[in-house]
């Protein structure tokens, strides 16, 4: 067969396959997904519309607790990203991603190599073209030489292996930053719940004191003969009750304490917050109502989760490459000679070059197998995608909800504290002059503290809700 004639018909299926080569990654589309035309708990009286999602993780949300102007918050915040182990081993994984995606894109240079040193060896006589059982003397050949090897993208292979590391990278970046705002979030509300555990436990500390001199009043009235041991009894069951509600508060503020000292990176033994009780006086930062869905934009989960769909589709094309010939070039140049002092000479060169197309024939269906894997975990990373859209929509419903209720129940608890302090001092009144009985007064009293430990728990809880809706919005408005 002419020349002229064989090289079209070897070219043939190659350049059907490179044409083919344009498809190895499908083209990744995002998933169709009901976005909502706005928040269900939000005013939208300013008409705020969602628009389709963009990645903007990597947008500048900055220092969003200062909207609190607590110093000691920004000292705690500020020493929990230099010291906690969490965010230090996800900057560790953020190392490695990009590391990885190094490796990966190697892959598109030549590898050069360089070989240098002795082989001792001793051919057959055939080999040498000698009769057999000729006599062969072992000889010790030096070489140095340099080596290099190249595959020829043809297919994608190389192509979509970076882009599936550097889509992982990327992933991992955006991982590294809702750790991040994890940890702030966490740090904060643990710190409000430890100074609402403070309001708290300064209310029943002041609570027992008042308690226990109503034990001092009724002692010294039954000893007067102005009342019955029933009163004494009844007041030093309240003081003892109220000494066990302060006993157990005092073990939580300290779980609390120990968990802050965690998130710091701090041994639980080497921390200690002093009291710093949440006052009523103490003022939240305002989230606007309207939340336009460029914020949910800037939530580093769901960057994530959409990289992570990039490097699943590119795995596709990886798989897919498999199928078709893979082109290596090779080449070695250098010396070789039975004397080291020979080995640099002109007369010692040698070199080769060469170019293996390789085609899988036969593998038992694993290319299939692993194109089937990459579509699987593609459609894995898609439900992942949706999955955290929807969780961030609820997420912020629940904290706007959250915020919602919580101010029609501070103006329900404002109302009835005024009431509940109108009854006990009427009641207070009532029981000096004779005019009712211990009981009626104990029980306006504690109507009274039930109502101010209330508004004590419920201030805290609008505090940790107002982080949590600045951590479920992506760490800013």
């Amino acid at each position: 067969m002419k020349m002229n004639t064989l090289f079209p018909k070897l070219l043939t299926p190659l350049l059907a396959a490179m044409v083919l080569a344009g498809c190895a990654a499908p083209e990744l589309r995002a998933p169709d997904i009901e976005i909502p035309s706005g928040f269900k708990e939000a005013n939208m009286a300013d008409a705020a519309r969602w628009k389709p999602a963009e990645p903007a993780e990597a947008q500048p949300r900055g220092e969003w607790w200062k909207a609190f102007n607590d110093s000691t918050l920004d000292k705690l915040i500020a020493d929990a990203t230099a010291a906690n182990a969490n965010l230090a081993a996800a900057a560790a994984r953020v190392k490695q991603a990009r590391a990885i995606a190094g490796v990966a894109e190697a892959d598109r240079m030549p590898a050069v190599n360089a070989e240098f040193g002795p082989q001792r060896l001793r051919n057959s006589a055939l080999s040498r073209g000698l009769p057999a059982g000729t006599a062969v003397a072992p000889a010790t050949v030096w070489q140095g030489r340099l080596t290099a090897s190249y595959e020829v993208d043809l297919f994608g292979r190389v192509g979509n292996n970076v882009s599936a590391a550097q889509a992982d990278a990327a992933a991992s970046e955006a991982t590294y930053r809702s750790v991040l705002l994890a940890l702030q979030a966490d740090v904060a509300q643990t710190y409000f719940r430890l100074r609402a555990a403070d309001a708290e436990l300064s209310f029943l500390n002041e609570t027992v004191r008042l308690r226990d001199e109503n034990v001092r009043i009724n002692q010294r009235r039954y000893d007067l003969g102005d009342v019955g041991e029933l009163d004494v009894s009844r007041a030093r069951t309240e003081l003892s009750t109220i000494r066990s509600e302060a006993i157990a508060l005092e073990r939580q503020r300290a779980q609390l304490e120990h968990a802050l000292a965690v998130l710091l990176g701090r041994p639980a033994a080497a921390f200690g917050a002093s009291s710093n009780p949440l006052l009523a006086s103490s003022r939240l930062p305002g989230i606007p109502a309207g939340l336009p869905s460029a914020l949910l934009e800037r939530r580093p989960d769901i960057a994530a989760a959409q990289r992570a769909m990039v490097a699943a589709n590119a795995r596709i094309g990886v798989a897919r490459s498999a199928m078709f010939p893979a082109l290596r070039l090779t080449g070695a140049g250098g010396g070789e000679s039975d004397d080291l002092s020979d080995l640099f000479k002109w007369s010692s060169r040698s070199w080769v070059i060469g170019a293996l197309l390789s085609l899988p024939v036969i593998d038992g269906g694993r290319t299939q197998a692993n194109i089937v894997r990459s579509q699987a975990a593609l459609e894995e990373s898609v439900a992942g995608y949706r999955q955290s859209v929807l969780a961030a929509f609820a997420e912020v419903e629940d904290n706007l909800v959250g915020l919602r209720t919580l101010a029609g129940q501070a103006e329900a608890i404002d109302e009835a504290l005024a009431s509940a302090r109108r009854s006990a001092d009427l009641a207070n009144k009532l029981y000096t002059a004779g005019r009712s009985s211990y009981l009626e007064l104990l029980d306006a009293q504690r109507n009274l503290a039930a109502v101010e430990r209330s508004a004590v728990q419920l201030r805290g809880s609008r505090a940790t809700t107002t982080v949590a809706l600045i951590r479920s919005l992506g760490g800013g408005w």
